[in-house]
């Protein structure tokens, strides 16, 4: 028998954005950005959805539209930091599974936070669960902005890049067919522990090459599960251009 999914969502939003300043407050058909991300999440399973912030005008605008607020420092270097203090401010239980959902997602499917959570549920010895999807553009294989993933056969991860992975770039061959290759979906689950041990730790050489920050996950030793996407995810908001496109799908 399958146990009881139990889980929380927290959103990190900020205001600061250098493509897009404001970004969490910018107009998208006719809400705030934010509150689409909150909406998203509220369509899931979470017994509570959480938007952290350390700015008034977030969280004003969030109260606005009846979503629970938690503030946070300004000093975070990443999401992962502010919803750490989330956890740390509601003393929530070490074992508790905390899902990171960020605000530039409108189009997150609720399924795949519930997916995500359900990774730790049954994984009891993963401290991490993430969600990947298929590459079948060369184009994105390539992209250093699509970071690319590799599991062992039970859906642990083994290593995250922004270089081309599985690299097929060898063997004489000017152009090699793609590979099975992944794109990583960055959605993320966390034990509160897990949380507690990552903020903790210093950041590792892996980490500072390649400027991801799940790599440090990976170098201290942390189970990492990973599982295909079951719907397909829109794409995010990080420019006006993002902004735009976003819209048009939402509005059909």
């Amino acid at each position: 028998m399958v146990s009881e999914l139990k889980f929380r969502v927290v959103i990190p939003a900020r205001y600061g954005s250098t493509r897009l300043p404001g970004k969490a407050l910018v107009s998208l058909a006719g809400k705030p950005l934010v509150q689409h991300v909150y909406e998203r999440a509220c369509g899931s399973s979470a017994g509570e959805v959480i938007i952290a912030t350390d700015d008034e005008r977030i969280a004003d605008a969030c109260r606005g539209f009846g979503a629970e607020i938690a503030m946070t420092r300004e000093d975070h270097a990443s999401g992962t930091d502010r919803v750490a203090e989330v956890a740390q401010q509601r003393a929530w239980d070490e074992d508790d599974i905390i899902v990171n959902v960020q605000g530039d997602e409108p189009l997150m499917p609720a399924a795949s936070i519930d997916q995500v959570a359900g990774l730790l549920r049954d994984n009891p010895q993963a401290g991490m669960g993430t969600l990947c999807a298929g590459i079948s553009d060369r184009k994105d294989y390539h992209d250093p902005n699509s970071v690319k993933l590799v599991c062992d056969r039970s859906g642990r991860a083994l290593y995250f890049s922004r270089a081309p992975i599985p690299s097929v770039l060898h063997g004489g061959d000017s152009n090699p067919p793609l590979p099975e290759a992944w794109r990583h979906i960055g959605l993320y689950a966390y034990r509160v522990a897990t949380l507690r041990q990552l903020t903790a730790a210093e950041t590792c050489a892996l980490e500072r090459s390649e400027k991801l920050e799940q790599l440090r996950a990976l170098w201290l030793g942390i189970e990492i599960r990973v599982a295909e996407a079951r719907e397909a995810h829109g794409p995010d908001v990080d420019t006006p251009e993002d902004l735009d496109i976003v819209s048009r799908l939402i509005q059909g």
